[in-house]
């Protein structure tokens, strides 16, 4: 058997995950087979998360709306999240501009964005043109580009959680999860709570 990395013992406890944290990233989950289910090739798509039981005590009928499983479970799981996409989203040129168009009532607990980006190794700037409209169709037509799609939802406290899936692996059992996988923008979404 391998050794344990150095300073974590064999029979080390598994990491603590608080509970609003854990309710975030089932809500990032969601949200993401959610924009999956719509195929690639699609505009960011902003979503507000609130609190399931507070939504359903502000607004009784949603109970009738929601499935009864998400009923329960915000009964059972007083963080629970329901997500709500937002429509009519200004229009802005970046994925930062869009960001830093938004903020959010104290009715909202938490946000999360999906959006598709190229990745490249960092050798394809070597060749990449200056003029935008050239730099576009240069990254496009790249071999080694990646497609991904990002989502990444944060609390109110600043708590993230993310979720990436790659185009080339493109199913939901291939899908990252984790607290820190893309910073900048976990920034970005904190700030929409400033």
């Amino acid at each position: 058997t391998a050794p344990a990395p150095t300073g974590v013992p064999d029979d080390a406890p598994a990491p603590i995950v608080p509970l609003a944290q854990l309710a975030l990233a089932d809500a990032v989950r969601d949200v993401e087979a959610h924009v999956a289910a719509d195929g690639w090739d699609s505009p960011p798509r902003v979503f507000a998360l609130v609190r399931t039981a507070d939504a359903i005590a502000a607004n009784p009928g949603l109970a009738d709306q929601l499935p009864p499983e998400v009923v329960t479970a915000a009964r059972g799981i007083p963080d629970h999240l329901v997500s709500v996409e937002q429509e009519g989203l200004p229009d802005a040129e970046t994925l930062e501009e869009l960001l830093g168009t938004l903020s959010w009532p104290s009715t909202v607990d938490g946000a999360a964005i999906v959006a598709e980006r190229v990745i490249l190794p960092p050798s394809a700037e070597e060749g990449l043109p200056t003029d935008p409209a050239a730099a576009l169709a240069y990254l496009s037509s790249h071999p080694d580009r990646q497609d991904v799609r990002l989502a990444v939802g944060v609390l109110r406290d600043g708590t993230p959680w993310c979720a990436v899936r790659t185009r080339a692996n493109d199913d939901g059992n291939d899908v990252a999860f984790g607290p820190d996988l893309v910073p900048g923008l976990i920034e970005a979404l904190r700030a929409t709570f400033e």
